[in-house]
């Protein structure tokens, strides 16, 4: 399975620090062995997934697309504003 990342998952994921980044790899991990994981959204977000994961105490949400061949991962953060600026990305 190929895995994409957008420029904005990119630039989230280099401000985290290594311990950050092992969850996240660790997450990414449960994410391919089942895709299925996250909630698939409903309305502008159809097609989208979103899974729930936490840092240290913090939540995140890990947003991503996927087929047979690849997974698309589009966008990390907490749980503040999230939706929206995913909304703005989408489209």
């Amino acid at each position: 399975m190929k895995i994409y990342q957008s420029r904005s998952f990119a630039q989230k994921v280099k401000k985290l620090n290594k311990v950050e980044k092992k969850a996240l790899d660790k997450e990414i991990k449960n994410i391919i062995s089942n895709p299925e994981i996250g909630i698939e959204k409903k309305g502008d977000l159809r097609g989208v997934f979103v899974h729930k994961f936490k840092i240290k105490s913090t939540q995140h949400l890990l947003s991503y697309r996927f087929n047979e061949t690849s997974l698309e991962l589009i966008m990390l953060g907490p749980h503040e504003n999230f939706y929206r600026d995913l909304k703005k990305y989408i489209k």
